[in-house]
Parts: structure tokens; C-alpha cells; sequence
């Protein structure tokens, strides 16, 4: 008999591309486990994995965290800007015109 596998997504976008990687893993892997399988920290140019910035589904995750099948480890890129001062520049605008 074979031990139970997992499927789970490892995903990283930029604006202008993104990469999705399709694993089938052991069950009780971890983010670090699939981030490691998928081999996308070495095939782009830049990316380093900030232990901060990593989700499944839009919910933040540690590199502990086990996965469950159909999950979607998505590595996310750091922020260009703060979205504070985004919306008070926005405002400032709004308010001039």
C-alpha cells in the first residue's frame, strides 16, 4: 500500500508574468517542503522567500504550516510602496481637483 499524497499549487506573479507549479507530495508536508519542490526560488531571477510573505489563499502562513490537499502556496513579492501613504496621496489629490 502507498502512503497518502497530497496535490497543492506553489504560485509566484510579478506584473508582467507568474509561474505556477503543480505538485503531488506526501501527506504531511509542509510550505517550506512545497516551496522547495517546486524549484521556483532557483528558476527566477531575484526571488528570495521572506518567511513574512507566504499564503494559501489569501491567508498568511508560516513555513510550518501543513498542507492539505488542493491547497495553493502562493509567495508573495514585497510591497513597492505603503498603502497608507498610497491612499493619503489619493486623498490629497481628491481633494485638490
Amino acid at each position: 500500500m502507498s502512503a497518502a499524497r497530497i496535490r497543492v499549487q506553489v504560485v509566484h506573479a510579478l506584473p508582467q508574468r507568474h509561474w505556477l507549479c503543480e505538485l503531488e507530495l506526501p501527506a504531511g508536508s509542509t510550505v517550506a517542503d512545497a516551496i522547495e519542490a517546486s524549484g521556483l526560488p532557483g528558476k527566477i531571477d531575484g526571488l528570495q522567500v521572506d518567511p513574512l510573505q507566504l499564503g494559501i489563499f489569501g491567508r498568511l502562513v508560516k513555513l510550518e504550516d501543513v498542507l492539505h490537499s488542493g491547497d495553493r502556496v502562493e509567495i508573495y513579492r514585497p510591497l513597492l510602496c505603503d498603502p497608507k501613504e498610497v491612499r493619503r496621496r489619493r486623498a490629497v489629490q481628491q481633494r485638490e481637483t
